[in-house]
Formats: structure tokens, sequence, C-alpha cells
């Protein structure tokens, strides 16, 4: 029985690493990686991460076209966009859905999406899960803001409420948002995020 239960706990554990690709995962503090790697964007340029960013940094959110949370966050996609421009801040959105090319999250349905929902911001191919492998993006959404020099200050959470945005009691990118706009230290610096998983490349 106790063989039994040990192999168990390895097979969770072989599969709670594999969730996360190839086990990278930047901490608060870590430079950005794969910076200068140009993703094609919806408008059928290439831009990369070092594109997107502005004076005081740059928000990396991993999205996608069909998860529920995503149907429910994104009405504010272009709120946090506004807010990060009036701080001079940069935002680019990474599809990572590599096991869904084919269908859902094809380049094609991206397009789509993006007209439909009138995205005012990038929104690019993550290609075999480069990025999202390389960051640790865990979920659809997962936000990664870095400051000016490339230094992640924040992982998490859009906020606290993925329902409604009437729901929202803090805002959470928001306010590391404005925080780093201030050349200030953000004061949460990590949430939880919410979402569906990333069905990402694992080699």
């Amino acid at each position: 029985m106790k063989k039994l239960v040990f192999v168990f706990i390895i097979l969770v554990s072989v599969t709670v690493f594999a969730s996360s690709g190839d086990g990278n995962k930047l901490a608060i503090g870590d430079k950005a990686v794969h910076t200068d790697v140009k993703m094609l964007d919806v408008s059928g340029e290439k831009i990369s991460l070092e594109d997107a960013k502005k004076e005081n940094g740059v928000i990396v959110l991993f999205s996608c076209n069909t998860c529920p949370f995503v149907l429910r966050w994104e009405d504010r996609y272009s709120d946090v966009k506004a807010w990060a421009d009036k701080n001079d801040v940069g935002m680019i959105v990474l599809n990572s859905n590599y096991q869904k090319r084919n269908g859902d999250d094809s380049y094609e349905a991206m397009k789509k999406h993006a007209h439909e929902k009138k995205y005012d911001f990038y929104y690019v191919v993550d290609e075999n899960s480069l990025l999202a492998n390389a960051f640790g993006g865990q979920t659809t959404p997962h936000a990664f803001l870095f400051d000016g020099q490339m230094n992640l200050v924040y992982k998490g959470a859009i906020d606290d409420s993925y329902k409604s945005a009437d729901d929202v009691k803090q805002a959470y990118l928001k306010d590391a948002i404005t925080e780093i706009g201030k050349g200030q230290t953000v004061s949460l610096a990590e949430t939880k995020a919410q979402g569906c998983s990333i069905k990402r490349k694992i080699d």
C-alpha cells in the first residue's frame, strides 16, 4: 500500500511539473527574457517585448480566445491599456495555446476575436509557447508587469473579481502600474492567477 501511495505522489509531482512547461518561472525582481523575439501580431506586423515597452515598462498578458475567465475579464483589457498609456507603460497580449493553434486559437481566430472585441493593443502568437514556458505563465489570463529596466515587479491576476468589474475591490495590476509610473516600489508584487491552463507546447 505504501508503495502505491509513493508512486501516486511521484505521478502527481510529474504532472504538476509538466504543466508549467520547461520548469522555468520568473520571480519578482528577475529580468525579462526573450525580449527581442519577434511575434506575429493580429495586424500582420511582428512585435517584440522591446517594441511594446515604453519608458516605465511593459505589461505582458497571457490570454486566448475562448477561456471563460478571459471572456469575463477581457472587457477590462482596454481599460488597463488606457491606464498603462497614462503611466507610460506598454502592453502586449500573448496567445500561447500551442495545442489549440489549429482550432480556437489559430491565428485567423485571433484576428477575428481581436476585431470583434475591438482590441486596441498588440495581440500576438507566442510560437511554441516560448515565453509562456520561459516566464512560467500558468493561466489565461496571467499578467506580468516589468518596469523600465525590464525587471519583473508584479505577476498574477488583473484584479480581485473575474466575474464583474463592478465587484472589484482591488485593482492589482492597475495599482502596480500606478506605482511604477510614480517610480515607487510595487506594494503588492504577487497574487494568485485565476483562469484556464495554458495549452502550451511541452518538449
